[in-house]
């Protein structure tokens, strides 16, 4: 995986392709998970990216950051708020999670210039 945000974001739709059409069970019943659990509902939109954010950044999972970072915004959720849910993580996970701070403002950075 490429730590350019931008390069990772240009590849992802090549990558999903190649993926739905390698392990079509995989893709259908993820995709039917996500759908159906990431909609509004008890918790909003924007809350369960800036959740799933957050776990993504937990684990340290790059794709999963810039996927639910890109996911936030897109559900209306501010720079600030995502760099606050950042810093529960990093409360919570101390310098595993604050050695990925860097990663998670380069796709801000770079999601937030391509408005």
């Amino acid at each position: 995986m490429s730590r350019d945000v931008a390069t990772f974001f240009e590849q992802w739709e090549t990558n999903q392709r190649e993926m739905k059409e390698s392990t079509p069970d995989v893709m259908r019943g993820f995709g039917g998970m996500f759908q159906a659990l990431m909609k509004e509902g008890a918790l909003s939109v924007r809350e369960k990216e800036l959740i799933a954010f957050s776990i993504g950044l937990a684990v340290r999972c790059e794709q999963c950051m810039n996927l639910h970072i890109d996911k936030c915004l897109k559900a209306g959720a501010t720079r600030e708020q995502i760099i606050e849910a950042a810093g529960v993580v990093v409360v919570m996970q101390g310098g595993p999670a604050y050695t990925h701070m860097p990663e998670v403002i380069h796709a801000l950075d770079y999601l937030e210039s391509k408005k």
